[in-house]
């Protein structure tokens, strides 16, 4: 894999629940909703569970995830391809956490920044409904 090692961690305060992100995290038809320019292979299943394996493209860029651990407060992803390295979630009342490891050419640290904003704006807006 060409690119770079890169390592972000970040942490944000989100008005929800810690049953309304894990809902925004494993169930996939609101992932889709929220992940920014992610495409997703069809066939996911409705829920993320241990072993699931899925493609996601930004671009023309595919990143294959496989999902090594999925419980009621995390959510950790295995990713080859676009980017060789592993992504894990964290929540609670009130918060969420990201942290990503990997080679990639994309710059990592502003993705996830964008998602987890784009989170915590589709957890808002469901909030208002």
């Amino acid at each position: 894999m060409l690119g770079n090692f890169q390592k972000s961690q970040l942490r944000i305060e989100i008005a929800a629940s810690a049953s309304a992100i894990h809902d925004s995290l494993l169930r996939t038809e609101q992932l889709k909703k929220w992940l920014l320019g992610q495409r997703f292979a069809p066939g996911i299943p409705d829920e993320l569970s241990q072993g699931i394996k899925f493609t996601t493209w930004t671009g023309p860029i595919s990143i294959h995830h496989q999902v090594d651990v999925a419980k009621s407060n995390c959510l950790r992803l295995l990713l080859s391809g676009g980017i060789d390295g592993f992504h894990e979630w964290y929540w609670g009342d009130g918060w969420v956490q990201s942290h990503l490891e990997g080679v990639s050419l994309m710059p990592l640290n502003l993705g996830q920044t964008l998602s987890l904003l784009s989170l915590r704006q589709f957890l808002v807006e469901k909030n208002r409904r």
